[in-house]
């Protein structure tokens, strides 16, 4: 047995299809989670909240082996609740919390409610954590870090890559913070694709790809589809689109499968659901494409309100408009319960996509246009 043996073989999310075991390795797991730690500044005296799930690479990489590695203290959560978790954090002078978007969106919503009814949560322990594992929107990362204190880090990866590329610093500049998700960690290069593989100028939109320490070591028995993602060179594509600054900062744009085409421009779901999130009724929002008769594609919101709050879909179209750019507004406006969800938080977009086609088939979507102003 040698450091770069397979040690865990952990299951993708199945965002997109049918989950694929990557294989990783003793050293792609113990080098990632100490460099991830590193990033955190933690030490023996931090104590972690781990509401994210152990078979994920969130909570058994980035939770347990980073926590572990440097010498601090975890509290565990069965089930994520975010009343429970607010709890924990005052019981247990948590300083360090993790989460995926969704669970910050509903511990901030559970701290201001607190706030309204004089249920106040003592929070001073926390200090920073991690938000990762699906698309952070600026006005989620801007209430925790502003309202809950929590100095936290965005982390981008991917299960494949062990799983973080890029994280976000403490001494990164404010919008740095905000609008990317970080520079790579040592070790990992970093660079954007077109369709061909070949490299793009920085400034440009492509496939993101990494090459390091990290890369997997492939899908378990499945050398077919492990070449469609690791090419001879050692470069792992995301399937994510992204752009790199000239100080190597990376933004990600989106899933490359869930680009629109609208009108002949290229539409990313994610600038769409960054601008929603700040409607101030919108607890969560997903954004997929339905093809048009005129447009191609148009954009499709699926939308969960916030607790006791009522929204009509027509206000979301009038709220978007003169904001975003009109080929980027969305169409169709469905107002959920909840989204479909992995059990690591991510949202299942593919069934987004088989839902919002179903309606269309059965002229169940209203398409709406904003009012005039």
């Amino acid at each position: 047995m040698t450091a770069h043996d397979n040690a865990f073989i952990l299951y993708t999310s199945g965002t997109t299809g049918s989950p694929k075991g990557a294989m990783l390795s003793h050293h792609n797991i113990a080098e990632n989670a100490n460099q991830i730690t590193g990033v955190l500044h933690a030490s023996e005296k931090d104590t972690f909240l781990l509401a994210v799930p152990f078979f994920h690479c969130f909570g058994c990489v980035m939770g347990i082996t980073g926590a572990i590695t440097r010498g601090a203290s975890i509290v565990p959560m069965t089930a994520f609740k975010a009343r429970e978790a607010l709890e924990l954090v005052e019981q247990h002078k948590v300083s360090v919390l993790y989460g995926v978007p969704t669970m910050f969106v509903l511990e901030l919503e559970e701290y201001r409610t607190g706030k309204e009814d004089g249920s106040q949560y003592d929070l001073s322990s926390l200090r920073t954590g991690i938000m990762a594992g699906a698309p952070c929107p600026v006005e989620v990362m801007k209430g925790v870090m502003e309202e809950l204190h929590c100095n936290v880090s965005i982390a981008y990866g991917l299960t494949e890559a062990s799983p973080v590329i890029t994280m976000t610093r403490f001494d990164d500049p404010v919008e740095r913070r905000v609008e990317t998700v970080g520079k790579p960690l040592p070790g990992i290069e970093v660079k954007v694709a077109d369709d061909d593989r070949n490299a793009l100028p920085n400034g440009e939109t492509g496939e993101l790809a990494c090459r390091g320490y990290n890369v997997m070591l492939g899908y378990y028995k499945m050398p077919d589809k492990t070449a469609e993602v690791i090419d001879k060179d050692g470069w792992l594509y995301s399937g994510d689109l992204a752009t790199i600054d000239n100080a190597n900062y990376v933004r990600i744009v989106g899933r490359k499968k869930d680009m629109l085409i609208t009108g002949g421009f290229n539409v990313y779901p994610a600038e769409i659901e960054d601008y929603l999130f700040t409607h101030p009724k919108v607890q969560n929002v997903s954004v997929v494409g339905v093809p048009d008769d005129v447009m191609g594609e148009v954009a499709v919101a699926y939308i969960v309100p916030c607790a006791g709050a009522t929204i009509e879909p027509q206000e979301i179209i009038d709220y978007c408009k003169g904001e975003i750019a009109n080929f980027k507004l969305p169409r169709y406006v469905e107002i959920v319960d909840e989204l479909p969800m992995t059990q690591s938080g991510k949202v299942q977009k593919f069934k987004l996509r088989e839902k919002t086609n179903a309606l269309l088939a059965a002229g169940a979507l209203i398409k709406l246009s904003p009012r005039k102003q």
